[in-house]
């Protein structure tokens, strides 16, 4: 006889497997400090200074 499967823990256990894996993926997303935030901010605020500083027209925007 075959045995037998319980389909509420392999059920489970496929949540949980889910549940990892978007907590992972939360983990890289949210997991900065502030300081790592702070310089990815500065650097993109010096990134478009930069670029606004190569503009060939009166310095408006298009």
């Amino acid at each position: 006889m075959a045995d037998l499967i319980n389909l509420k823990k392999i059920k489970k256990r496929a949540e949980r497997n889910k549940a990892a894996v978007a907590a992972e993926a939360n983990r890289v997303r949210f997991g900065r400090t502030k300081a790592q935030k702070n310089a990815d901010e500065h650097n993109a605020r010096r990134a478009e200074h930069f670029l606004d500083q190569h503009y060939l027209d009166d310095g408006k925007k298009s």
